[in-house]
């Protein structure tokens, strides 16, 4: 019945895979909204923000391995109403306290369903051209959904408070659930898959040690003690997971699939692409609306050429992907990539026709190593370690994403801090330093020929926080060209033409 149903099942599976990325980005435009209205720090709204992929990163590889265990339907089933409530929860969360709570809960939903959405994938379509192009349009979803997140987040914030960029979860997952139920094939797992809690917890407090480490080091007034623990702390958690797994009969990563080439490549692939989207995305939203003085739904509709653009380029690629072989289409999405983020540079301060046009060219070339990524990593695999590949490339994503914005938007912190001088007497205290929403809102206490001083100062400090971090971007795709140019040389490929 399964196969008769499949575009159906993709269907189902796709509209949760929306759902789970367009979390990671949906709160970059609402991102000042939230600030306001919740009274948040700077360190807060790292939080709010990585929250929700930095739990997902750490529960993905059990959940990898429970996915294999229990089946992918009954995993899958299981993340769906935890998903719906959280997202209740957050949207309702009176604090940021509350709020980085609700997205910690919201993980738990998402780790739960991510890795079975593309094992089904996989289960359901068994010829290799369907399967190809269903990974092609998983994909397209996936980076879709990431780079469509800040535009859903900018519309919803035109009509409604900042909670309905969560609350619109909730009867999406309600339509899904019996669909689900009735249409995604049963899948009886394999008992004898452990379920590995303190690789979990390991891996958890690994990342979370050394993306608080790399916050630290964003800062004007660095504690050194502190940045030495926690990235100490972060470094021996993960060496305790790497050895663990490499001891373990039956690992949640098995480390000797990274031995082949195209493999290893799709996981830098996703984790690369990812950095680059949500750098971008962070900086961008925040530029548009806090120095250029855009509403979040001008902003949103400024980005819709990224997204649209990634929604063609995914499949797309997936179609080409046999004829040409993964390696030029990789290639071929991160020279796109790097020429517009390269064009938005250059075109920042120009007309915004063009910049419209270099973002369809990030989006664009993005989309297409997505698609290389996920076809890169599912089908150099053996079909048993299905859910394990899945948790790996979900891991990759989410990685990415908080990367980027711990990377990208630590760089971002940092050159605005150091770049903005203020004059002697100007503001008490040194909370415009810290992020440009706090200086705006310092400047909204002052009279107005101090407010508006302080608002040029950090605006113009921002703009060059802005440009650095497109030229970091930038420059991380094409040393990546350089590196995946060669390490692809000679690699076998499943995808290519034989």
């Amino acid at each position: 019945m399964h196969a008769n149903n499949r575009w159906l099942i993709l269907a189902i599976i796709t509209s949760t895979l929306f759902l789970i990325v367009i979390d990671m980005t949906v709160l970059y435009t609402a991102l000042p909204r939230i600030m306001q209205t919740l009274d948040a720090t700077a360190s807060e709204k790292l939080w709010i923000i990585n929250a929700y992929p930095l739990v997902v990163a750490g529960l993905l590889p059990g959940a990898g391995m429970l996915s294999d265990r229990m089946g992918h339907k009954r995993l899958f089933m299981a993340g769906l109403p935890f998903f719906a409530l959280a997202s209740w929860c957050a949207a309702f969360s009176p604090s940021a306290e509350l709020l980085i709570a609700s997205r910690a809960f919201l993980a738990v939903g998402a780790a739960a369903m991510m890795p079975a959405t593309l094992a089904i994938v996989r289960q359901v379509f068994t010829d290799e051209g369907e399967r190809a192009l269903a990974i092609g349009i998983w994909a397209a979803v996936a980076s879709g959904a990431a780079a469509l997140g800040p535009v859903i987040g900018g519309v919803m914030l035109e009509y409604f408070w900042w909670g309905s960029v969560f609350l619109i979860n909730v009867p999406v997952v309600l339509v899904v659930i019996p669909f689900a139920w009735k249409l995604i094939p049963d899948c009886a797992g394999n008992r004898q898959r452990p379920c590995d809690v303190i690789g979990s917890l390991q891996i958890m407090a690994g990342l979370t040690g050394i993306i608080y480490a790399l916050k630290e080091l964003s800062k004007r007034d660095i504690s050194l003690l502190t940045l030495l623990i926690t990235a100490a702390i972060g470094v021996f958690a993960l060496s305790l997971f790497i050895r663990r797994q490499q001891q373990s009969k039956q690992p949640m990563i098995d480390f000797s699939l990274f031995r082949n080439r195209y493999f290893a490549s799709g996981v830098a692939i996703a984790i690369i692409s990812m950095i680059a989207l949500t750098g971008i995305e962070l900086v961008l939203t925040q530029r548009l609306q806090l120095v250029l003085g855009l509403s979040p739904l001008m902003a949103a509709l400024f980005m819709l050429p990224v997204p649209v653009a990634s929604a063609l380029g995914a499949p797309l690629a997936g179609m080409l992907m046999p004829r040409f072989g993964e390696r030029r289409i990789i290639l071929g999405g991160f020279a796109l990539a790097a020429l517009g983020i390269f064009g938005q540079v250059l075109l920042a301060q120009s007309d915004m026709l063009l910049q419209l046009i270099s973002l369809f060219i990030i989006g664009f070339g993005l989309g297409g190593t997505f698609t290389a990524a996920s076809t890169a990593i599912m089908l150099n695999t053996p079909e048993e370690k299905a859910g394990m590949v899945a948790a790996i490339e979900d891991v990759a994503w989410e990685l990415g994403g908080v990367l980027g914005v711990t990377l990208l938007g630590g760089v971002m912190t940092a050159v605005y801090s150091h770049g903005l001088i203020l004059p002697q007497g100007l503001v008490d205290g040194g909370g415009a330093y810290d992020s440009i929403d706090e200086a705006l809102r310092i400047a909204a206490t002052l009279s107005n020929d101090r407010a508006e001083i302080l608002v040029q100062l950090a605006r113009n400090a921002f703009d060059k926080a802005f440009l650095v971090v497109l030229i970091a971007a930038a420059s991380l795709m094409v040393i990546s060209l350089m590196v995946l140019k060669r390490a692809l040389r000679k690699a076998p490929c499943v995808s290519a033409p034989r």
